[in-house]
């Protein structure tokens, strides 16, 4: 998986208006993407989705999470979902980049690209409902504000309050195992590790032993591992070879960033040596 990519089914062709759930799998792992789903369904077609089986897909096992993503692809009139899968990549650069993009905001847009492609294929949106993304009344506001028009309820356990978000939580769940378990690694060479057979977790056991058994001491981990996290952060400072910048201690290079004294107070020596000066007014 080189980069970040969304998928769409097919377009419902029921008239709406239309209900439409959000949730996401991964985002607490240190391996693999976060994958954030959209379920959604005419307004009137909820009596049937309620009796679909949907539900938070950390109950359901992979078996019948299966099916009911076939199931969520077996009514393309009514039914219909997205998910936009953000790379482990694509979310280390954001964190550490500076100033870093933390995967709350990368959430968020991940989010708003889902509705936006809905609405631009033509779908009346009258209700979202969305699983909590930290502080509720918050998010909920910024969504209401960003698409006026459309109700949006933002709520913890979502994916159990209702159906249609259930729905989405099944199409991101599967979507991200499958990622996981078909992956692909981009390098390659004699260190490379065998694919994770895992949750990805920190916390859990062969996410540990995958680690340990994986890390290369001179390029630590293949684009599979998010290196923004705390756990990978300390198993390179720990096992990898140390690194030292050409420019650490290098006292001459940070002298010419330094203040100089005097007429040329507040100027250090690289702007002197290029004849840099403030401009006070244009």
């Amino acid at each position: 998986m080189s980069a970040s990519y969304t998928h769409h089914s097919p377009r419902p062709t029921a008239p709406g208006p239309y209900i439409l759930g959000v949730d996401e799998a991964g985002r607490g792992p240190v391996l693999g993407p976060l994958v954030y789903g959209v379920a959604y369904c005419p307004a009137a077609y909820k009596p049937q989705l309620d009796n679909l089986g949907f539900a938070d897909s950390k109950t359901l096992t992979p078996d019948v999470r299966t099916d009911l993503l076939a199931t969520l692809s077996s009514d393309p009139a009514n039914l219909a979902w997205s998910v936009r899968v953000i790379s482990p990549h694509a979310i280390s650069n954001g964190m550490l980049r500076r100033p870093p993009v933390n995967l709350n905001v990368q959430s968020q847009a991940a989010t708003v690209l889902l509705i936006r492609d809905v609405l631009a294929a033509g779908i009346q949106l009258s209700e979202v409902y969305v699983d909590a993304l930290g502080p509720t009344t918050t998010y909920q506001a910024y969504l209401s504000a960003l698409f006026p028009g459309i109700e949006f309820t933002v709520t913890k356990q979502a994916d159990s309050k209702f159906k249609i978000v259930g729905a989405a939580s099944v199409a991101a769940k599967v979507t991200r195992d499958a990622c996981l378990e078909h992956w692909v690694f981009e390098e390659s060479g004699p260190h490379l590790p065998q694919p994770p057979v895992c949750s990805g977790y920190p916390a859990d056991p062969k996410t540990q032993a995958w680690l340990k058994d994986s890390i290369e001491p001179t390029f630590g981990y293949p684009r599979l591992v998010r290196f923004s996290w705390t756990t990978i952060k300390l198993l390179l400072d720990k096992h990898a070879h140390p690194v030292k910048w050409t420019d650490e201690g290098q006292a001459s290079l940070i002298a010419s960033f330094t203040n100089s004294q005097g007429r040329s107070k507040d100027r250090c020596a690289l702007s002197k040596h290029l004849n840099l000066t403030s401009v006070g007014s244009l």
